[in-house]
């Protein structure tokens, strides 16, 4: 959520001798394909849920492939939501990014594989040699709740076996399963190879879990976050948390440098939080999916930004890959 008087990013960007953000080549397309989700996450900046009803149809997914076909360069298609797994179409959009070679990401809750029609996802993700990065905001159970509703911990643990049982994160296998955590409030995630070090060793003796990676990811004060941060008069704080942790080194890494977001409707943002918020790409056309053919035409272009961008850059940085710096 933006207000007048939010700190200018690209304001500060220049008070640190550093140039305006600009689109590199893209390298990743990352596709909301809908909002509907089994969870309603307190931290969640897609304020996803149950009732939500926006998902991406065949004509966009078709339209979707189209764009990977024609842009050989681009090797990953990064699928997010709501519960991806949800989307009537998510098996076919899998199948056809991975018959073209593609490297696909199923950025999942676990807890969707218990939901109906979802008892053979696990065996068709791993069929398909398709990367999790699962959603686990803590290895405790009182933590996960917390933030995530009460019962999900048990499932996530279930799942995560389940997803072992079938090879990933396993040694030998390139089935690959990264795990991600998210602050429980309004703090900083900390550092990220240390508190990898502790999923691991809780994760492996307590419930014999493998992973691969551990991603810490910012919470951004944005949508649901933003309006919890506003009914507990802390806004103003974990804004200034931010901006007063503002890394230069984590600038270059930033996602929105190679990589393109898709909304579940087709348009088109420089990343994912800038869909929420319908933050227009800053280089003007194209403005959906339909608009483009090659996507190299876009390097080069400014990237929108607000404070919310702080949120990528404070600390060690966040991206959807974990820390930056």
């Amino acid at each position: 959520m933006q207000t007048e008087d939010a700190p200018d990013f690209a304001a500060h960007l220049r008070t640190q001798g550093l140039p305006a953000l600009r689109r590199a080549h893209v390298r990743t397309l990352q596709l909301n394909i809908g909002k509907r989700c089994n969870l309603a996450c307190n931290h969640c900046h897609v304020e996803s849920g149950p009732q939500r009803q926006e998902m991406m149809d065949r004509r966009g997914v078709e339209r979707v492939i189209g764009l990977l076909a024609a842009n050989p360069d681009v090797t990953t298609l990064d699928i997010t939501g709501g519960a991806p797994e949800l989307n009537e179409h998510f098996r076919f959009v899998v199948r056809e990014a991975r018959a073209l070679g593609r490297r696909v990401i199923d950025r999942c809750n676990l807890t969707v594989f218990y939901e109906p029609g979802q008892q053979d996802t696990p065996d068709f993700l791993a069929e398909q040699g398709v990367e999790i990065v699962a959603s686990l905001p803590c290895y405790t159970r009182s933590n996960v709740e917390a933030q995530r509703g009460r019962g999900v911990f048990d499932l996530s643990i279930k799942a995560l076996q389940w997803l072992n049982q079938l090879g990933y994160a396993r040694a030998g296998s390139e089935l690959r399963l990264d795990l991600v955590y998210n602050p429980p409030g309004s703090t900083l995630p900390p550092d990220q190879h240390a508190l990898e070090a502790d999923y691991r060793s809780e994760l492996r003796e307590l419930f014999d879990i493998e992973f691969d990676a551990l991603l810490t990811i910012t919470n951004m004060p944005i949508l649901r976050f933003a309006r919890d941060l506003e009914r507990s008069g802390r806004s103003g704080q974990y804004m200034d948390l931010l901006v007063d942790h503002f890394n230069p080194e984590t600038v270059p890494g930033l996602m929105c440098r190679d990589l393109v977001s898709i909304g579940y409707d087709g348009s088109l943002y420089d990343c994912d939080f800038n869909q929420m918020l319908e933050l227009d790409l800053a280089g003007g056309t194209p403005r959906t999916i339909w608009q483009v053919e090659n996507l190299a035409e876009l390097e080069g272009d400014p990237v929108a930004t607000a404070s919310h961008c702080f949120g990528c850059t404070a600390g060690a940085g966040s991206s959807c890959g974990g820390s930056l710096a």
